[in-house]
């Protein structure tokens, strides 16, 4: 089937599921695999549930007219989404990046809110799966689109945004992350790059951070609005308090506004100057941006302040790698509070360099002096063992990591916790 009669067929019917458990009635079932599954072993019960159609492709499952068989689904899916935004020319900002591109996306997504019917990607969905079931959440009422990209092989950025057709890219930033895969921090670069690549083509814009050199380096030929701490940028600010959560000036022709946040780390100022440059842009009124930023709440353990019974914690358990474990330890060593436990996971995906980069932050650990310092993962345990670091405790997982703090509670601690989500320090937030 052609992807314009597969589109007439997604017109009458506009919600697309790819879980036969959570099917609507009159949705489209698209029958994925993966490494454990066969959508196509399920279609029968997705189209039982309620579902209009099943795209399949495997034919020994089609028992009648409601079953679409196509050479590839996901290929499928993804080539009924790209139609879907062209037919619809919305305009789509997409936003990747080592860290922060969540965070990123969330600010925007209030900030353009304010002003605009804004679709945007929902949780993490920011893959070559995500990417396409966002995009066609888009209806005629959406005003504007914010597609989030992830990457962790090189050519993924290109694939997405040949998929999105974003008119704008937002590149928050570049980092050792996910080297299993990009091979080295060039290869990370060359991969975000992509994003820029495809908006140079199409001559669209780019926000961009104008201290960073990393994306300097590559935004060569493209149109830019900036932001950052220099005055001739569009939008420059600085830093007020972060002390625990950000407060900022931001500063636009020559009039100067204050935010307050709920985000914690300075780091953060990036992300909603960015967020802030996208709205100026946009029209949308500043006050409405200024408190959109203030209102945001942090969710899903990134940049989260809270206060329990016995210690107060700052929660960014969702992700790490090298540059947002520093950037984390560095602002917490800011805080003037005492006294200071650090809970760190290993750093996952980080291919031959794992080791080295994790006797870093361990180094690091050594000369910001943290009252208490608990180490979970097996390259933690290896670094330490090799620093000699004897200030540190090294627990091989999170089943140990958790007997530990169950056995030996903190109580009156500042406490940082920060780990790749595949070593699950969340699971120790209620211990603490």
């Amino acid at each position: 089937m052609y992807i314009a009669e597969l589109y007439q067929i997604y017109q009458q019917y506009p919600v697309v599921c790819t879980d036969s458990r959570r099917c609507l009635s009159g949705s489209l079932f698209f029958a994925l695999k993966g490494e454990l599954f066969d959508g196509n072993l399920f279609a029968e019960k997705a189209l039982q549930a309620g579902c209009a159609y099943a795209v399949v492709d495997n034919p020994a499952v089609r028992t009648d007219d409601r079953y679409i068989v196509v050479d590839d689904v996901l290929q499928t899916l993804q080539q009924l989404a790209c139609y879907h935004r062209q037919i619809l020319k919305t305009p789509v900002i997409s936003i990747t990046g080592t860290n922060g591109k969540t965070t990123t996306k969330e600010l925007l997504a209030a900030v353009l809110s304010a002003k605009y019917n804004a679709l945007y990607t929902s949780g993490n969905l920011n893959n070559h799966i995500g990417v396409p079931l966002t995009l066609l959440r888009l209806t005629p009422e959406h005003e504007i689109a914010v597609i989030e990209m992830g990457a962790n092989h090189p050519g993924e950025i290109r694939d997405l945004a040949q998929i999105a057709r974003p008119d704008y890219g937002i590149i928050t930033n570049v980092g050792y992350a996910h080297l299993e895969g990009f091979g080295s921090l060039e290869g990370v670069i060359r991969t975000k790059g992509e994003l820029y690549d495809y908006v140079r083509q199409t001559n669209g814009k780019i926000f961009i951070h104008k201290e960073n050199t990393h994306l300097q380096s590559i935004a060569e030929g493209l149109e830019q609005i900036s932001y950052g701490e220099s005055k001739d940028t569009f939008v420059s600010g600085r830093v007020d308090s972060s002390h625990p959560f950000l407060s900022f000036k931001w500063e636009n022709n020559g009039v100067s506004y204050s935010v307050s946040t709920n985000l914690v780390g300075d780091y953060n100022l990036w992300n909603a100057l960015a967020a802030i440059a996208v709205g100026l842009y946009f029209d949308v009124p500043v006050s409405d941006m200024n408190r959109a930023i203030s209102e945001y709440m942090p969710t899903n353990n990134r940049s989260q302040w809270k206060k329990t019974l016995h210690n107060e914690l700052i929660i960014d358990a969702y992700n790490a790698n090298p540059s947002s474990m520093q950037a984390a330890l560095a602002n917490f060593a800011s805080l003037a509070v005492r006294p200071k436990a650090v809970i760190l996971g290993d750093m996952l995906e980080l291919g031959a360099e794992s080791l080295q980069l994790h006797t870093v932050i361990v180094e690091k650990l050594n000369r910001y002096g943290f009252e208490k310092a608990l180490l979970c993962g097996e390259q933690f345990a290896t670094a330490t063992f090799i620093t000699t670091h004897d200030s540190c405790q090294c627990f091989p997982n999170i089943e140990t990591l958790n007997h530990y703090i169950s056995t030996n509670p903190l109580r009156g601690y500042h406490i940082l916790i920060k780990g790749s989500h595949g070593i699950h320090l969340e699971n120790i937030i209620d211990l603490l």
